[in-house]
C-alpha cells in the first residue's frame, strides 16, 4: 500500500431527475480510515467549478464504522451554489484530506470510497443524500 501525506479524490453529481435539484439540497460523503493513531483531520477544496467555486462547498467531517471506513468526509453546497438542471452535472469539485499540521501520513487505497478511476462515472462508493436521505450509493 502506498501512504501519502493526504488522501484526494474528485466528485460531480448528474441530475437524473425530471426537475432542477437545489445543490443546497444535497451532501455527498467520501468513506476512509484514518490510518494515525491522533486523528486531528482538515481538508481543502482545491477547484470547484459550480457557481462560486471553493467557497460554496462546506466540509464536515463525522465517525463511521463500516468496512474500510472509520471516518467520512461530507461535502455540501451553500445556496449561492444554485442548482443542477436534469440530466445535467454540477461541474467536479477537488478535495484534499491530510491529518494535523505535519500531515501525517495516511493509505488512502485500503479507502472504502477509493477509486482508480481516471474519468468521472457512476461510483456506489461515494453516497449522495438528498435532504438527508440517501439517494445514492451504498454505505460501508
Amino acid at each position: 500500500m502506498v501512504e501519502s501525506q493526504h488522501l484526494s479524490f474528485m466528485v460531480q453529481v448528474k441530475n437524473t431527475d425530471d426537475a432542477s435539484i437545489a445543490l443546497s439540497d444535497l451532501t455527498i460523503r467520501y468513506w476512509f480510515t484514518a490510518d494515525v493513531e491522533k486523528v486531528d483531520l482538515k481538508s481543502m477544496c482545491d477547484f470547484s467549478s459550480i457557481s462560486g467555486g471553493c467557497a460554496n462547498v462546506t466540509r464536515t467531517f463525522g465517525v463511521a464504522s463500516g468496512t474500510k471506513a472509520d471516518h467520512y468526509l461530507e461535502l455540501g453546497f451553500l445556496a449561492a451554489a444554485g442548482s443542477i438542471a436534469p440530466n445535467v452535472t454540477s461541474g467536479n469539485v477537488q478535495i484534499r484530506i491530510y491529518n494535523g499540521d505535519n500531515y501525517d501520513r495516511m493509505t488512502q487505497t485500503d479507502d472504502y470510497s477509493f477509486g482508480t478511476n481516471t474519468a468521472f462515472m457512476p461510483f456506489e462508493r461515494v453516497t449522495v443524500y438528498h435532504d438527508g436521505v440517501l439517494a445514492w450509493g451504498t454505505e460501508p
